[in-house]
C-alpha cells in the first residue's frame, strides 16, 4: 500500500488508480498486490506511519549526536539498535516484533520465483515510415503493416520487445551501440526483401569492377545515410547505368559527381547524357607522357 508517488502511481484515483507499468510488472513477478492509499489519507497505511515514528524515536534519535564517515559505518551502528527494537516486547501485544514475525508472517511467506526479476522500461512510440521505432538512438523494425501506428516497447538490458494492443509483434536483441538499424527480414515489404541479400562489402566489390571512382561514389553514398542499407537503392541504380554506358564513362561521371558533391542516380545519369564526364576522362597533368628522352622529370630531384 504505497503513497501516490510518481514512481509507483502515475494517475491518482480513488477507485481506479493508474500504476507505473514497470512497478506493476515487478509486483506481478513477486505475486504482490498494489493498493495505493487515497490522496491525503495517511490512516490508509497507519502501520507504515507508526513504523516511521518508532524508527525515528528508537534509532535516529539515539544516533543524532554521532558522526559517520561511510555508509558501512552507519549501518554497523544501526544494526544493534534495530535488533534491540525488534526484540522489545510491545505492551499491547505481549510479544516482540521478532516473535510476531516468526509466528504470523514467516509461515505465510511465499517462495521466491524461480527466475529473478529483470528490470524493464516501457516506452510508447509511433512507427516511422521505414517501419522502425527509435529506442536509445537505435532503430528496431516492426511489421511494415504497423506504419504510423502507436506501439509499446519493453526495454531490458538485453532485449527490446514491441507490443501492439497487448500483443507482441517484434522482439530484438538490444544493440549497445548508437545510430544503428536492426531489421528483421520478415518485417520488410516484399519490395524491400530483394535488397536484404546485399551488403556494403558486396556493393563496393561490384562497384570496384567498374572503376575506382564508382566504388568511391558508392562508399560516400552509404556513409552519408544514417544506415548503409538506406543507400543500397542509390548504389544499385549507379551500377545499373553500366548497362547503358561504358565503364570508363561511368567512372568519369562518378569522379565528377564526387567533385560537385552529387549523391543521386539522376545526377550521374544527367552527367552522362550531357557529356560532362568527357572532361574527367582526360589524363591528369602528372600523367602526361614525356616525349623528350633527356627529360628526367621533377621526381628525379627528390
Amino acid at each position: 500500500m504505497p503513497d501516490n508517488l510518481k514512481s509507483a502511481v502515475i494517475k491518482a484515483d480513488r477507485y481506479d488508480p493508474g500504476l507505473n507499468r514497470t512497478y506493476a510488472e515487478m509486483a506481478e513477478h513477486y505475486g504482490t498486490a498494489i493498493l495505493p492509499a487515497r490522496v491525503r489519507k495517511p490512516k490508509d497505511k497507519a502501520k507504515v506511519e507508526v513504523a516511521v515514528q518508532v524508527a525515528q524515536r528508537w534509532i535516529l534519535a539515539r544516533l543524532r549526536n554521532h558522526r559517520f564517515f561511510s555508509l558501512a559505518e552507519l549501518n554497523a551502528a544501526i544494526r544493534p539498535l534495530l535488533d534491540a527494537l525488534n526484540m522489545r516486547v510491545m505492551r499491547d501485544y505481549g510479544a516482540s516484533r521478532a516473535d510476531l514475525f516468526a509466528t504470523l508472517d514467516r509461515p505465510n511467506l511465499q517462495p521466491l520465483p524461480a527466475e529473478p526479476y529483470v528490470f524493464a522500461r516501457w516506452k510508447r512510440a509511433r512507427v516511422a515510415p521505414d517501419y522502425h521505432i527509435e529506442v536509445d538512438r537505435c532503430w528496431y523494425s516492426v511489421p511494415f503493416s504497423l506504419i504510423r501506428q502507436v506501439v509499446d516497447a519493453r526495454i531490458t538490458h538485453r532485449t527490446v520487445e514491441v507490443f501492439h494492443r497487448g500483443t507482441r509483434v517484434a522482439s530484438h536483441m538490444r544493440d549497445p551501440g548508437r545510430r544503428s538499424h536492426i531489421t528483421a527480414p520478415e518485417h520488410m515489404p516484399s519490395a524491400h526483401r530483394r535488397y536484404a541479400e546485399w551488403s556494403p562489402a558486396r556493393i563496393l566489390s561490384r562497384a570496384a569492377k567498374l572503376g575506382p571512382s564508382v566504388a568511391a561514389f558508392c562508399d560516400i553514398v552509404m556513409q552519408d545515410r544514417p544506415h548503409p542499407e538506406q543507400g543500397f537503392r542509390t548504389c544499385l541504380g549507379i551500377l545499373s547505368l553500366a548497362r547503358s554506358f561504358e565503364p570508363q564513362r561511368l567512372d568519369a561521371a562518378c569522379r565528377r559527381g564526387i567533385s560537385i558533391k552529387a549523391r543521386s542516380v539522376s545526377s550521374i545519369r544527367s552527367i552522362l547524357k550531357t557529356g560532362l564526364d568527357q572532361a574527367f576522362m582526360e589524363p591528369e597533368p602528372d600523367e602526361l607522357p614525356l616525349h623528350h628522352p633527356n627529360i628526367r622529370g621533377q621526381k628525379y630531384y627528390h
